[in-house]
């Protein structure tokens, strides 16, 4: 049975069931994988495509956490080398929202929570979920699940990270309105950042009467 849904205009929306995998081969296994997909799929007017190849970039899936105080109207960034950044001829150290990998029997709940703590040096007390998006879908099989949380910025300060994993992270406390306008000069490029940030622009007032 197919999982497809009629839209407003009577056609069918593809689900899973409209995809057909031939198969798998796992190319490239290290700290990420990439794995090689044999595949078809319906087509929008009728009938079935030639098998198609692509290779797809498994990193798991991850969580993000925007730490925000509301007394005092700022937000808690941090700062870090990134490989990628640097590939795409970017500042190589960019500012973020703290982030991690969730692990197998994790939430990513738990994740922002243990992260804000081993990131920025704070602990969250509240959480309001934002959005879950994939990050690349046409390459890439990583999810975000993108939070908010409530914490008290005068803890966050210093260098964190772990050593064993080549982290190098120094946080930032930044007024809320000063984080945004990074965002519209394009000095924040993280996509998790500007969505959670944007976010914040059009809730920080009701995140605030709540915390009072």
């Amino acid at each position: 049975m197919s999982n497809r849904m009629p839209t407003e205009s009577g056609t069918n929306v593809y689900g899973k069931d409209d995809v057909e995998v031939l198969a798998t081969e796992t190319l490239y296994q290290g700290y990420f994988s990439m794995v090689k997909y044999r595949f078809r799929h319906k087509l929008f007017a009728g009938g079935w495509s030639e098998p198609i190849e692509r290779e797809m970039f498994e990193r798991g899936h991850a969580a993000a956490l925007l730490p925000y105080d509301p007394a005092e109207d700022k937000v808690v960034l941090v700062e870090q080398f990134r490989v990628g950044a640097m590939a795409a001829e970017c500042s190589p150290w960019q500012l973020e929202i703290v982030a991690g990998i969730i692990e197998p029997n994790e939430t990513p709940e738990d994740v922002v929570s243990r992260e804000a703590v081993e990131e920025a040096g704070v602990s969250v007390t509240h959480l309001e979920k934002v959005t879950r998006y994939l990050s690349s879908s046409g390459g890439c099989s990583e999810m975000l699940d993108v939070f908010v949380g409530r914490v008290d910025s005068s803890k966050a300060n210093g260098i964190h990270g772990l050593a064993h994993e080549g982290e190098d992270i120094r946080v930032h406390v930044v007024p809320r309105q000063e984080a945004y306008r990074w965002v519209e000069s394009g000095r924040i490029e993280n996509a998790a950042s500007i969505i959670a940030l944007q976010w914040l622009q059009l809730n920080y007032l009701r995140l605030q009467s709540q915390a009072q």
